[in-house]
Order: structure tokens, then C-alpha cells, then sequence
């Protein structure tokens, strides 16, 4: 049984519904979003590579660079081994989004976290820091407590 009953994910969804709508209202969608968040993270690629980054077609990618370019967000370069290529990079403006999100993610947990009294933050920081220690131990050791490692089945599985 789930004693959180997906608590942590219900939470991480209305912080996220947040950053959405205040995103939106600076004229950047979802699509966009991720689409931004992918060039954060593989700065140099072709439309061609983000597309398959993003499991989207590649006109819809073309679309979004296009929209996200002529906002700000991104800039092009020419490949420089093959001249039919254009290598996309986030601008600064891109960089800034990610401390936007954080910085509206954070004034929600504050706001959240406001309801508790002093001890009872400190005390729910100490066990959400020590989840979250948890948590990405398991993940960076490839969540043997999950899998199998012959078979990759679940302990549910089993």
C-alpha cells in the first residue's frame, strides 16, 4: 500500500501547472517548453536530432524553432561539415527560463511549506532530503531493487 497515495506527484503536478500557466502568459507553451529544455541540454543539434529527442514530427519541430527563434529563444548556425544543416543553440533568454521555472516552482513550495510550523518544515525538509538521497541512489545504480537484472521484471513481477 502507498502511505503517500502519490502525494509527491499530485504536488509536483499542480507546481507544474503553475509554471505552465505563468509560462503561457509570457507566450511560450508546453510544446515549446520542452522543446527549449531539450536544446538546454543538446545545444548544437539539427531540428532532425531534436525531433527524434522529442518523439515529434519533424515539421512540428520546424514550426516551434521557427516560433521559439523569432522569440528569442534559440539561434541557428550553420553546420560546419555539411551546409544543409543548421545547428540549433538556446540563447540566453532560453537559459533564463530554467530560473524562472525554478524561481516560480520555489514561491509554490514556500507558499506550501508556509503552513507548517517551523519544526514541522525542518522536520519535513530532513525526510524529503533524505527521499530524495534515496531516490537518486536508486536511479544512478539503475534501480536494482526494481529490476531483475536477467530479466528486467519488477519486484511486483515476481
Amino acid at each position: 500500500m502507498d502511505i503517500t497515495e502519490r502525494k509527491i506527484t499530485k504536488i509536483a503536478r499542480e507546481a507544474e501547472k503553475l509554471v505552465l500557466l505563468t509560462m503561457r502568459e509570457e507566450g511560450v507553451g508546453t510544446a515549446e517548453i520542452d522543446l527549449i529544455h531539450a536544446l538546454r541540454h543538446h545545444p548544437g543539434c539539427t531540428q532532425a536530432q531534436l525531433a527524434e529527442l522529442l518523439h515529434a514530427d519533424k515539421a512540428a519541430i520546424a514550426r516551434r524553432t521557427k516560433n521559439l527563434e523569432g522569440k528569442g529563444y534559440l539561434t541557428r548556425e550553420d553546420a560546419p561539415n555539411d551546409r544543409r544543416s543548421q545547428l540549433l543553440f538556446p540563447t540566453e533568454k532560453a537559459e533564463s527560463l530554467k530560473s524562472s521555472k525554478a524561481g516560480i516552482e520555489a514561491a509554490f513550495y514556500e507558499y506550501l511549506t508556509s503552513v507548517l510550523t517551523e519544526e514541522e518544515a525542518a522536520a519535513f525538509a530532513a525526510s524529503l532530503n533524505k527521499l530524495y538521497t534515496a531516490s537518486k541512489t536508486e536511479s544512478r545504480a539503475g534501480f536494482p531493487h526494481f529490476r531483475n537484472a536477467a530479466g528486467g521484471e519488477t519486484t511486483d513481477e515476481k
